[in-house]
């Protein structure tokens, strides 16, 4: 197992270099010179020049890009365009809001999902079976800024057992954490419980036509332990994949997500920072994301080592 995430952690180094490449190249994709672009038409040469400083751009690319990475591994982002505060302190005051409502979201998709898709998976063309197909095409079909606001009107507004937007933080009052968060993760739960529903079902019925579950169930073994011993274990890879995968799609989401329920996070300070050309704040936000999601998938990668002994030695 450790050899097994040696091998996967040592493969995960050139795509956070990919990840920097990329962060670091977003000011390129300003149109024109970046610096007069960001400071704005009424913006003084002594500001442009100031501009151009403080990006660096009065440099040679290699140099800059070194001189950022650098930065960069020691936690330092640089300073905002406008707030002239540091990325770095920005990023870490919003992050836990936005790491919180993700977290959460994967937990309730899980929570959701694998069950569903495991007792349907078992009782394969039941009723329930059918029931979730159908419920899984309708939670796959309708995005999530549709029921996000008919969660916000029934249980925010209507009748009133969460509050419809704000947030408090876990410090302050855990309770109160998680009844403000708890609409908004349902809304980006939804889709992933369905996708994670449809690839447990479809493991589990792989898995329980195997020999060795039906020698488990021949012994005489209670239906529990061949479901979580001998099926479920080993049709975990896929639903795995498809955890991991949620990663991304949850952090794009919650850009959205974040501003229909005010909550303020690294999503929602995000699209400020576009709007307002913070190049800074962009680069290290990309960059903090980008390695974060590269890291879920190397994790989930070295899960497969647990849920099936065989991917060890590959």
């Amino acid at each position: 197992m450790l050899r097994l995430a040696a091998q996967r952690l040592l493969k995960v180094i050139p795509l956070l270099v990919l990840v920097s490449f990329v962060s670091f190249g977003l000011l390129n994709l300003v149109p024109g010179d970046p610096a007069v672009q960001i400071a704005g038409e009424f913006a003084t040469d002594e500001q442009i020049a100031g501009i151009r400083i403080d990006l660096g751009l009065d440099r040679p690319w290699p140099a800059r890009y070194a001189s950022w990475l650098g930065d960069a591994v020691r936690g330092d982002f640089g300073v905002s365009l406008f707030s002239k505060v540091s990325v770095g302190s920005q990023i870490l005051d919003r992050l836990g809001a936005t790491v919180s409502l993700i977290g959460l979201a994967l937990v309730v998709s899980a929570l959701i999902g694998v069950p569903a898709g495991t007792f349907a998976g078992w009782r394969e063309e039941s009723t329930l079976d059918r029931f979730l197909t159908v419920g899984t095409t309708v939670g796959v079909a309708v995005p999530v800024f549709v029921v996000a606001p008919i969660l916000i009107l029934i249980f925010g507004l209507k009748l009133q057992w969460l509050p419809a937007t704000g947030y408090v933080a876990i410090t302050e009052n855990p309770i109160d954490w998680v009844r403000g968060l708890m609409l908004p993760a349902v809304a980006l739960a939804l889709t992933g419980a369905a996708e994670i529903a449809r690839q447990t079902r479809a493991g589990v019925i792989d898995v329980k036509k195997q020999d060795f579950v039906r020698t488990a169930q021949a012994n005489g073994l209670a239906t529990w332990q061949v479901l979580g011993k001998h099926t479920l274990k080993n049709a975990m890879i896929p639903v795995v994949t498809v955890i991991g995968l949620q990663i991304g799609r949850l952090f794009g989401l919650s850009v959205l997500i974040e501003q229909l329920f005010n909550i303020p996070g690294l999503g929602s300070r995000l699209v400020t920072a576009v709007f307002e050309n913070d190049v800074p704040f962009i680069q290290g936000t990309v960059l903090i994301l980008g390695t974060v999601i590269v890291l879920v998938n190397a994790a989930v990668d070295i899960s497969y080592g647990y849920f099936n002994p065989r991917v060890r030695g590959s």
